[in-house]
């Protein structure tokens, strides 16, 4: 794909598609960023057209991977998921003891268990109807969340790009013994702010995630001002790496710094 970034970045608005071919061409994703969308309508979530629904039950992490890997629009309910972690995180289900029995190997201590369980970021319970997943660039709504996994160097620049965009200065995230991607979304939903988290068990055995590879997840109304940041960035120094020298195209790609070895002159 040939990204023309200097007319990207005289654009005023992008469309979810620029935004898309943006993030996944210059931060160099292995994957689609997934957008995320919450409905709360019954009839609206009915008479959402996707091109793919869970055949069995899945956990969240599965059901996103098909979006982020296979470039499908899918949508799911109460009735799709597999994984109770998430109907938790979700508001499809109250938490209970018995949730608590299944969090205890992560404490080895019964009510530091439940305490990590009521501390996960939750939507209203019973109010959710299903959920969207869809790749960014093919979202035919506007997400409440757009999901990524990435390598650290590309969460490094994706954040750098959300303060430099947002005019924050710092981030701070949250994690949580499990729920990694569907206890991930939900706080960046609760809390409109950037999110990242490692995998938790689930994500790394049921979705299709590698060693090495964290969470990132933006709200689905700041998308567009980290893609324009990512853009307007590259277009006034070349490239969007922001180790070494300005104009580097990978990001987090350099050599020792000020080595003498390894430089290149004109040829």
């Amino acid at each position: 794909m040939l990204l023309n970034v200097q007319e990207l970045a005289e654009k005023d608005r992008l469309t979810y598609s620029e935004m898309a071919d943006a993030l996944e061409y210059l931060y160099k994703l292995d994957y689609h960023p997934v957008a995320v969308k919450f409905f709360w309508d019954e009839e609206e979530f009915k008479n959402f057209k996707a091109e793919k629904v869970p055949g069995p039950k899945m956990t969240v992490c599965q059901v996103a991977l098909a979006s982020r890997m296979n470039n499908y629009i899918v949508k799911a309910n109460a009735d799709n998921l597999m994984c109770g972690n998430a109907k938790t995180c979700l508001g499809m289900r109250e938490a209970s003891d018995e949730e608590v029995d299944g969090h205890v190997k992560y404490t080895a201590d019964w009510d530091m268990a439940k305490k990590c369980l009521l501390a996960k970021p939750m939507l209203p319970l019973g109010k959710l109807k299903g959920f969207m997943t869809a790749p960014l660039g093919k979202t035919a709504v506007e997400p409440d969340v757009v999901f990524m996994v990435t390598n650290v160097l590309q969460a490094y620049h994706i954040f750098n790009d959300y303060i430099g965009g947002k005019k924050v200065p710092t981030l701070q995230f949250n994690q949580t013994v499990n729920s990694a991607v569907c206890g991930g979304m939900v706080w960046c939903y609760n809390e409109q702010k950037p999110n990242m988290n490692t995998m938790c068990a689930g994500s790394y055995t049921s979705g299709k995630t590698e060693k090495g590879e964290v969470n990132v997840f933006i709200p689905g109304q700041d998308i567009g001002i980290v893609a324009k940041q990512l853009i307007n960035r590259t277009a006034k120094y070349g490239g969007a790496s922001m180790v070494g020298s300005p104009g580097q195209e990978w990001p987090g790609l350099h050599v020792c710094k000020k080595c003498p070895m390894v430089k290149f002159k004109d040829a």
